[in-house]
């Protein structure tokens, strides 16, 4: 904007200088240019108000050609990609999106060619107009050819004066157009609770969902409808159901990272709206699917704090507990090795799996009163997953904990286990009783055992 500014005062001053000298051969020739280079404006402007209401239509595309770029670029994603084979997949993926991008790239060329050509057309007559003007005055006699020449370069560069001062405003739209979101974003209302609260549990609290719904903007559908459940202090739930359940969403609620469209979820005694949002991440160990790390060290990256602020034998338990032990000892400076190596020489990156670790010993490091897994370990084989559960259930005995497995076999060791499905909860009860009941959960299960027996004989 600071640029944009700049090059537009600068636009004034010479147009000023120019509009003073031009108004001595004839008041005409500057009004001609005036009126003709703001019609020309306006065809400039109907352009980028185009582009601006039709954005939505390429914007969604190129984010999922960027997810592809970054996931294929990624080499942490590498073996992931040799070892399922999924380089034709992507690459279908990419050229259906890169084939719908190309179809608006076209529309937008064929769209600005028309208005370009419009504003040429204007350009041509407006100059050719004022050249007029000036070849008259000297063919009667009351302007020099001399003065002719002078004028009818100054005619040329008062027109390129003219017009990037509107180039500028025009940008100065665009740009109040893209950071519109920004600004959005910035009005929206805070519903957070970010000043001092009510006083944190001093243990593991109970969590209540009363007639819990949550719908997303834009959708005509709750995700979540009417939930009614409660985990009790130090218990152990399992969240479990198909794609498209609720499951993520439903621990995004309990994470306090949305509030609920509908209904009420109590921690402790109080809603969590009444405790400063802050706070009430603090009481969290959470793991989600979406694992991000800083190029720092393995220990910084566990405890997410200021060296003379770790509790290095916190640390060294962490990573016990979460399977990451032998893999740092094998490192060059052990837990003080610097991961992400494309940001920082001499770095390591780290795979899907040991990703995962990482993120469960640094829940592990913080202790949290209560413990959220999303899908903590899918990068995991289903032997590395249950030792990890494992080790976790022996850790927080004194947690309220509530993980995502898509893998039936991990809940077995929980004290409850709820099955969604469609946004409500279609069977609850333990990983036994469940399985006598003989419903959708003892159906899943089967069918993931005889999956992985299949696999097994396959070994063998």
């Amino acid at each position: 904007i600071f640029s944009q500014l700049l090059r537009g005062l600068t636009n004034v001053g010479g147009l000023i200088l120019y509009s003073a000298i031009l108004l001595k051969v004839s008041p005409w020739i500057v009004v001609l240019l005036l009126v003709l280079t703001v019609g020309n404006y306006f065809i400039i402007r109907r352009n980028t108000v185009w582009s601006h209401q039709n954005k939505d239509n390429w914007v969604p595309i190129e984010r999922k050609l960027n997810y592809i770029k970054n996931k294929v670029s990624d080499w942490g994603m590498a073996k992931d990609i040799r070892l399922y084979d999924m380089v034709p997949w992507l690459k279908s993926i990419a050229d259906a999106s890169l084939a719908h991008r190309i179809i608006w790239w076209k529309k937008c060329e064929k769209h600005g060619l028309v208005l370009d050509s419009f504003s040429a057309l204007i350009a041509f007559f407006r100059d050719g107009i004022a050249y007029y003007v000036l070849l008259s005055k000297v063919l009667s006699g009351d302007l020099l050819f001399s003065k002719f020449v002078f004028y009818f370069s100054l005619i040329g560069q008062y027109s390129i004066w003219l017009m990037d001062i509107f180039y500028v405003y025009n940008a100065l739209h665009a740009t109040s157009l893209d950071i519109n979101d920004y600004r959005e974003f910035l009005n929206m209302p805070d519903r957070f609770n970010r000043v001092e609260g009510a006083p944190l549990p001093e243990k593991a609290p109970r969590i209540t969902c009363k007639n819990v719904s949550y719908r997303y903007p834009g959708s005509d559908k709750d995700t979540l409808k009417s939930l009614n459940f409660s985990v009790e202090p130090g218990e152990k739930i399992a969240i479990v159901g198909l794609n498209g359940a609720g499951k993520t969403t439903l621990v995004k609620l309990l994470s306090g990272l949305y509030l609920p469209t509908q209904g009420t979820i109590t921690v402790g005694e109080r809603s969590i709206g009444e405790y400063c949002i802050y706070a009430y991440y603090s009481m969290l160990s959470a793991v989600f699917q979406d694992i991000l790390f800083l190029p720092v060290s393995i220990t910084k990256n566990i405890a997410l704090k200021e060296e003379k602020d770790i509790n290095y034998d916190k640390v060294e338990q962490a990573l016990s507990l979460s399977g990451m032990r032998k893999k740092v000892e094998n490192l060059p400076q052990k837990a003080e090795t610097v991961v992400m190596k494309s940001i920082v020489d001499g770095a390591v990156d780290l795979s899907g799996g040991e990703k995962q670790k990482l993120a469960l010993a640094r829940a592990l490091y913080q202790n949290g009163k209560i413990m959220i897994l999303d899908e903590p370990t899918a990068a995991l084989d289903p032997i590395a997953e249950n030792e990890m559960y494992q080790k976790y259930f022996t850790l927080t005995q004194i947690s309220t904990s509530i993980f995502i497995s898509h893998r039936l076999s991990s809940t077995r060791f929980c004290d409850r286990i709820l099955f969604l499905e469609n946004g409500k909860i279609v069977e609850e009860g333990s990983h036994s009783y469940l399985m006598s009941l003989n419903g959708k959960y003892a159906r899943l299960y089967e069918m993931q055992s005889q999956y992985y027996k299949e696999l097994r004989g396959k070994d063998k």
